[in-house]
């Protein structure tokens, strides 16, 4: 007679009961991580497709910057130009750390000849060099000027554990809706313009700093879930053969 039966033959004991359960939960399991590395997959062809797009955006000729509603899918990063006058007196600082150090990006409003405006992010000035002083050569240049750079698209709210303070004019992010409100700004894009590294007079602020990067973990991910998928499956299968023994 087998230890897993009962003497009468009625059936499975308990613990042969459970062990058919611990299998059972071990296959839903592994059909639950494969599920998981499937759609790790899916997102590691959609992250692969997205860089590749605004691969192709960044190197393309420039485009005149739209005007009106904008599609994040279809519009961010790609390569624009506008025309118009900087309202210096306007300018923003937000707060950055970029490749030269800590600072703050310039953001002008850029008014355009039928009256709307665009926030543009003239670049990079080092935190020594935010008064409007260390880039007068830029700011007198008179006349209207042609911006080309990467359509962003707003960034409200602020940074990381830090809100815009919009009274006291300190910003950790370019958030456009916020800037425009705080400078009185009216008819502005809802979105900024990175600017290219076209220099400046008196070569600040310093342009053409834009990171474009994407983090793309899918691949790792995915190969993870699948292993503890088959962790799982092999689980159930040295059950199965420890029932059939």
């Amino acid at each position: 007679m087998r230890a897993d039966q009962r003497p009468d033959g009625e059936g499975a004991t308990p613990s042969s009961r459970s062990r058919v359960v611990l299998i059972a939960f071990l296959l839903v399991l592994a059909a639950v991580f494969i599920a998981l590395g499937t759609w790790q997959m899916q997102r590691l062809f959609w992250k692969l497709d997205l860089i590749a797009r605004v691969d192709a955006r960044i190197h393309a000729d420039p485009v005149p910057a739209p005007s009106g509603t904008v599609d994040p899918v279809a519009d961010e990063y790609r390569r624009v130009v506008a025309t118009g006058l900087f309202d210096h007196g306007k300018s923003v600082l937000v707060q950055a750390v970029t490749d030269r150090g800590a600072g703050f990006w310039v953001m002008t409003p850029l008014r355009r000849d039928d009256g709307s405006a665009i926030l543009v992010n003239r670049g990079f000035v080092p935190t020594d060099k935010r008064s409007p002083d260390a880039r007068i050569a830029s700011e007198l240049a008179a006349g209207p000027v042609s911006v080309t750079g990467l359509l962003r698209l707003t960034e409200p709210g602020g940074g990381f554990l830090r809100s815009n303070d919009p009274p006291n004019d300190r910003w950790f992010s370019r958030d456009v809706e916020a800037i425009a409100a705080a400078k009185g700004l009216a008819d502005v894009e809802t979105y900024f313009i990175d600017a290219d590294a076209t220099p400046n007079p008196g070569g600040l602020p310093v342009g053409g700093l834009t990171v474009v990067t994407f983090r793309n973990s899918h691949l790792v991910y995915a190969l993870t879930w699948y292993a503890l998928a088959a962790m799982s499956a092999g689980a159930a299968y040295a059950a199965m053969r420890r029932r059939l023994v």
